[in-house]
């Protein structure tokens, strides 16, 4: 493993920064203490920054040489509204927030990686270390790029990078392609006709219309799309009634639906409509049916998971560079892969083993209120950032 040594020799330090994150977790827009940080440690090592874009993102800019190419490189800084398990040192000191999936790692990483990018500048052009703001539901990659992220900063390619656990600590994976799927929501609210339950022919019932619906619904994954096309839809909420023998007037539907391309997405929104709608009408009753679109799918251009994976393999050697098995969890910096080509890969996280005494019961997983960072992933996914940078602005 071809660790840079002035990274590995700062590794505790670095660990340092990211258990301070992690001991103060700040959720998606009130980033206000994670960016002072960030902002001290880039203005010490002589790093120019931009704050505000996305409300509370940082830029860091470091220039060297002639070249007028430039690449960016992400680090999301914000934390869930999770309550940790972990009784550890570090532990969160904000009841309800919680750094649950390590993104107080990764942006412990790229600033790793600004300090020696900063002090050894082996490179011809400009790496815009971009720290951004709400991943977590708020789509800060988004309000960064409205700002004018890539008008301020132009730059040819983007890259991001995520811990991943069950991953083994030491590889890499990146591929082209989708990696990761669209985020949605829905909301049906049908509209009935309440009365008493012993009573049900003097009622419009909603609740066995929303059982029918919510199996229809599953018919779209089978018998509407291409076996070989990822769908997901999940009901995850059904809300209605509030007494045993009242037939209520109304029941909701809610839920997530996740895809790896808009053409599926657009045909399964459109059929979930017609379902609603239809299912109601047959039942003499009426519905209201929303559709949220959130992230998305995180989609790898060719050229630039094809250039990461070669930084990886010198890094690590190729046995340790794994393919990329596409998840159908969401990621916001599908919107920067959607203005600018670029690549967004997984770096192991280990199986847990490396949470110290204190951690909770439950596994080293994201989302997991006994979720923590492996700290040994610092030094690695620092020097990938520098060789990246420096490979691409040879």
């Amino acid at each position: 493993m071809n660790i840079i040594d002035s990274i590995s020799a700062q590794s505790d330090a670095i660990a340092r920064i990211r258990k301070d994150i992690h001991a103060h977790p700040e959720l998606r827009f009130e980033e206000h203490r994670t960016a002072d940080l960030v902002a001290q440690q880039l203005t010490a090592w002589g790093v120019p920054i931009h704050r505000g874009l996305g409300g509370t993102g940082v830029v860091g800019i470091i220039k060297n040489g002639a070249s007028d190419r430039a690449l960016g490189l992400r680090a999301d800084m914000d934390a869930l509204p999770s309550l940790e398990k972990n009784t550890f040192e570090h532990a969160s000191r904000h009841h309800g927030k919680m750094h649950a999936c390590g993104h107080d790692g990764h942006t412990a990483m790229l600033l790793g990686a600004a300090q020696h990018l900063a002090q050894h500048r082996h490179f011809d052009g400009t790496v815009y270390l971009i720290f951004q703001p709400a991943e977590e539901g708020g789509g800060g990659a988004r309000e960064m790029i409205r700002d004018g992220l890539f008008e301020q900063f132009p730059m040819q390619a983007v890259f991001g990078m995520h811990n991943w656990p069950g991953m083994a600590a030491g590889t890499f994976a990146v591929s082209p392609g989708p990696v990761m799927a669209s985020s949605n929501e829905f909301k049906v609210t049908i509209q009935g006709k309440g009365g008493h339950a012993a009573l049900p022919h003097t009622t419009l019932d909603p609740v066995p219309v929303a059982c029918q619906m919510v199996q229809a619904f599953q018919t779209i994954i089978t018998r509407n799309k291409k076996p070989i096309d990822a769908g997901v839809i999940s009901v995850t909420m059904i809300h209605a009634g509030e007494a045993t023998n009242v037939v209520p007037d109304r029941c909701e539907l809610q839920g997530t639906v996740r895809t790896f391309t808009l053409e599926v997405l657009d045909m399964i929104e459109a059929r979930m409509r017609q379902i609603a709608e239809h299912t109601c009408a047959a039942q003499g009753l009426t519905c209201t049916f929303e559709f949220l679109r959130n992230y998305p799918p995180t989609i790898n251009a060719v050229a630039e998971a094809e250039f990461a994976k070669l930084v990886m393999t010198d890094l690590v050697g190729p046995d340790q560079v794994l393919v990329q098995e596409p998840t159908m969890g969401a990621e916001d910096f599908a919107y920067m892969l959607q203005a600018k080509p670029g690549a967004y890969c997984f770096i192991g996280n280990g199986d847990g083993d490396h949470r110290s005494v204190g951690h909770g019961a439950g596994p080293c997983t994201l989302h997991n209120p006994s979720f923590d960072f492996n700290d040994a992933l610092l030094p690695l996914g620092a020097s990938y950032w520098v060789r990246l940078v420096e490979r691409w602005l040879r």
